[in-house]
């Protein structure tokens, strides 16, 4: 075998690792969640809004109606080559405030405590099936009467 030969071995073996490092996991990790340490800093009853936000900074989402709770939620996914991203972990800390603005509750969810929600997806549908355009236009001409046209 001449330098032919080895010049194709080393393309066969530069197709197969660059395949294989296609294959290889990627992860990617999405948003924050406070560490149980900077959590520890929080008492219930006594800190607020203002003070939740110096020590750990506002989250990205909130209660929608009465800004209620905060909630800071952390994700981590897994690409490994074509397929689609698989979620591995996710972490969601939830602090409530009672109506005088107080911490009032202090909870960490992980991926195993959540529940898949079922959208429902109301569609109206057409009952006009087959019929063109120029059908449903001309259709309608003989369903006229004269003195639906003059006001």
């Amino acid at each position: 075998m001449g330098r032919l030969g080895r010049a194709a071995r080393g393309a066969i073996a530069g197709v197969a690792l660059l395949s294989a490092a296609a294959c290889a996991n990627i992860y990617r990790n999405h948003g924050y969640t406070p560490t149980e340490t900077d959590l520890a800093q929080i008492q219930v009853g006594r800190d607020t809004r203002d003070t939740v936000a110096e020590v750990i900074g506002r989250p990205s989402s909130s209660a929608l109606l009465q800004d209620s709770a905060w909630y800071y939620v952390q994700s981590r996914y897994r690409h490994y080559g074509a397929r689609a991203p698989e979620e591995v972990d996710r972490q969601v800390v939830a602090i409530s405030f009672a109506p005088s603005g107080t911490v009032e509750n202090i909870e960490r969810f992980g991926l195993e405590d959540g529940r898949a929600v079922v959208l429902s997806r109301r569609v109206t549908e057409t009952n006009i099936r087959g019929v063109g355009v120029l059908t449903q236009l001309l259709g309608n001409l003989g369903n006229l009467r004269a003195d639906q046209l003059i006001n």
